[in-house]
């Protein structure tokens, strides 16, 4: 990628995190029906017009953009990597669908709670999970063979799901601030992998 590729890509995700911040923080403040996209924009110093280019609503602003997996890492767990076990295989899978590294306790903490006390949007956050949940299924059985099975690969998700919970409660609940959510996730999954091996 170029310089001035990578520089455009670089702004392109700036300004899309900001839309979703400044959406969440409306809604944390004023509900999801007490604003207007136009209320949006101005919070987020974009036209109207950028705002319609990066989302097509105010659901999809509040939630953000859906997780991405690049090709590449897409092909390479097909093909059995990168590590050619399985469960250390799906562990690099979710850090490259997950940005955890860009962690934001903050931000987490509205989140959850306009997660938590909106139905229309925790029912939105469920319908992404399905999404991705078959996305994920569809690539364990590429891999494994339909013999691995549909409903264990979903079952294998949710548990995946749950970790990438509990390893958030962990960081918010940390007093000191220091608890970095990458680690307490890669934390919860080892030890459960441990748990399961015994």
């Amino acid at each position: 990628m170029s310089e001035s590729a990578n520089t455009l890509e670089k702004r392109k995700v700036s300004t899309t995190h900001r839309i979703t911040i400044c959406a969440q923080k409306l809604t944390d403040q004023r509900g999801f029906d007490g604003f207007t996209m136009d209320e949006l924009a101005e919070a987020a110093q974009v036209s109207r017009r950028t705002l319609f280019n990066y989302f097509p609503g105010k659901l999809d602003a509040v939630l953000g953009p859906g997780p991405e997996l690049p090709d590449q890492v897409i092909e390479t767990f097909r093909a059995g990597g990168p590590n050619g076990d399985f469960i250390a295989d799906i562990k690099v899978l979710i850090a490259a669908m997950v940005d955890i590294k860009g962690f934001d306790r903050d931000e987490a903490l509205v989140a959850r709670r306009i997660f938590k006390t909106n139905p229309r949007l925790l029912l939105a956050v469920h319908e992404r999970f399905h999404a991705v949940t078959e996305l994920f299924t569809d690539l364990i059985l590429d891999r494994e063979g339909q013999d691995f099975g549909r409903h264990r690969a979903r079952i294998l998700i949710n548990v995946l799901a749950c970790l990438f919970d509990v390893a958030l409660e962990d960081v918010l609940s940390d007093t000191t601030g220091r608890r970095e959510l990458d680690a307490a996730y890669f934390e919860a999954f080892d030890t459960l992998r441990g748990v399961l091996s015994c």
